[in-house]
């Protein structure tokens, strides 16, 4: 029997491309990375840059957990191979990851990302269990223990996929990275958020910015405002910061989405909920 405790905390917010410097350090500038913890159970969403943080916090006991993968680009995977846990023999993940129209499987994306000369050590020395779990985009995955996950396809550049997880009658969705059309929102991305108690959305940009970033694969915050209010949504947690938003960009969009949807709250690294 599991805790029934529900809980998330953000590692990483940016998208695209880590970033440093003075002005960045209030919402932090790891990608992607978002720890979930469903009563015992540990899902990880994405391992982006702040996975090596999380890492280094879940110290040395035994563990088990699921990783969940939106897609594979390098944003969102750059920090798997520095993921201390992975190389501990006594340890055992689940890898799951959405086929995309490339073709490829899990397992030979993370054998490519870690080959030489792109990187000295090859995926062989992870000395834990790893389980490659491909699936098809649109599947509910029953993880056990009363943790369900409802998927669906977003629209991004070699495909990605959003997240709905359930437990404890409670549920979040991650939805990064995707491309909305104007003035018409995404039904498939309203199903997946339905009365969820919480929105993790990509707001790379702004709606004034998105003319200019067509067909790259990403959405604004505004749009995430939208979904929420269309979809019944609690709480709207602003994700996937372009690199060139600093803190000060960052406090005037809390500013603005807090005026246009009182659940809405830019994301930063450290940034813990309890629902």
């Amino acid at each position: 029997m599991i805790g029934s405790g529900f809980q998330v905390k953000f590692w990483g917010v940016r998208g695209s491309i880590p970033c440093s410097g003075r002005d960045m350090m209030k919402y932090g500038g790891n990608t992607s990375c978002i720890e979930v913890r469903c009563g015992d159970r540990l899902i990880i969403l994405d391992g982006g840059t702040g996975m090596r943080e999380l890492g280094q916090s879940l110290g040395d006991g035994k563990l088990e957990a699921d990783v969940l993968l939106t897609h594979t680009h390098y944003d969102h995977i750059l920090g798997l191979p520095f993921f201390a846990p992975f190389y501990s023999p006594q340890n055992k993940f689940r890898m799951w990851a959405g086929r995309g129209g490339h073709g490829k499987s899990l397992e030979q994306i993370m054998q490519t990302l870690m080959q030489s000369p792109l990187f000295p050590i090859p995926v062989e020395a992870f000395g834990s269990e790893m389980t490659y779990m491909d699936f098809d985009i649109g599947d509910s995955l029953d993880l056990g223990d009363g943790i369900r996950i409802r998927t669906t396809r977003l629209v991004h550049p070699n495909d990605a996929t959003g997240y709905r997880i359930e437990f404890g009658g409670r549920a979040i969705a991650y939805v990064t990275d995707t491309e909305h059309t104007p003035g018409s929102l995404d039904q498939n991305i309203v199903d997946l958020v339905q009365g969820a108690d919480a929105l993790i959305y990509d707001s790379t940009y702004c709606d004034s910015e998105y003319p200019q970033h067509r067909g790259w694969g990403h959405s604004t915050w505004e749009e995430g405002v939208r979904i929420c209010q269309e979809a019944d949504v609690g709480k709207f947690y602003i994700f996937h910061h372009d690199p060139a938003h600093n803190d000060t960009f960052m406090d005037a969009v809390a500013i603005k989405a807090s005026k246009m949807f009182s659940g809405a709250q830019v994301a930063h690294e450290g940034l813990t909920v309890d629902f």
